[in-house]
């Protein structure tokens, strides 16, 4: 295994275990204060846990196993998505606000971990096709996701309403939805780069 293999899958194994680490303390504070956002954001640091140990398993497969395991994980990233249109519905029945401070803290310390998660994956972001990208996109994507819902929290403190919550959180949702896409769309593309090889 070359070094910048054995480079990659050491950084998605660090990236994995700080993401499953956040998940469990960013689901208990959304429990606690009623977060759609922060409740989303948990289940999104405990699918990015998982894209990173199976991209960490699966990195020395062969192109047409990468790309299959790049499919598998378009359709995992969606599961956040489907969680918070589950959890804002409930919540729109009830739209009562969390706690901003506790909201903007917790928000905060999850950007601190996923820029971390990004600025370690950006370098291999184009290498190992789709596997990276899921990487990547997600920590990315969860980045611009905690400055949304500090954003929402200070709107909070002015509104005095669950809603920019549940906004932020459905907002999630979407983002990872459009992720997925992308995803997907490099697993396929990997697909045929297989094809015309054997062809």
């Amino acid at each position: 295994m070359t070094d910048p293999a054995r480079s990659f899958r050491r950084v998605v194994l660090v990236v994995s275990l700080l993401n499953l680490a956040y998940f469990g303390v960013e689901f208990a504070i959304a429990r606690a204060i009623g977060s759609v956002s922060l409740l989303a954001d948990s289940i999104d640091f405990l699918e990015d846990a998982s894209i990173n140990a199976l991209i960490f398993v699966a990195f020395g497969w062969s192109l047409r196993r990468r790309a299959r395991v790049g499919g598998v994980l378009a359709f995992v990233i969606l599961v956040p998505a489907v969680a918070t249109v589950w959890i804002a519905v409930a919540k729109i029945l009830n739209p009562t606000a969390p706690s901003p401070a506790a909201l903007s803290i917790t928000a905060a310390g999850a950007l601190v971990v996923n820029l971390i998660a990004a600025v370690l994956l950006a370098r291999h972001r184009h290498y190992a096709g789709s596997l990276a990208r899921a990487a990547w996109l997600s920590a990315r994507n969860d980045s611009l996701a905690n400055v949304a819902i500090i954003a929402a929290a200070g709107v909070t403190v002015w509104l005095q309403s669950g809603w920019p919550d549940i906004i932020v959180g459905v907002a999630i949702g979407v983002l990872n939805a459009d992720a997925a896409r992308a995803v997907w769309r490099a697993a396929r593309q990997e697909r045929l780069d297989d094809a015309a090889a054997r062809a």
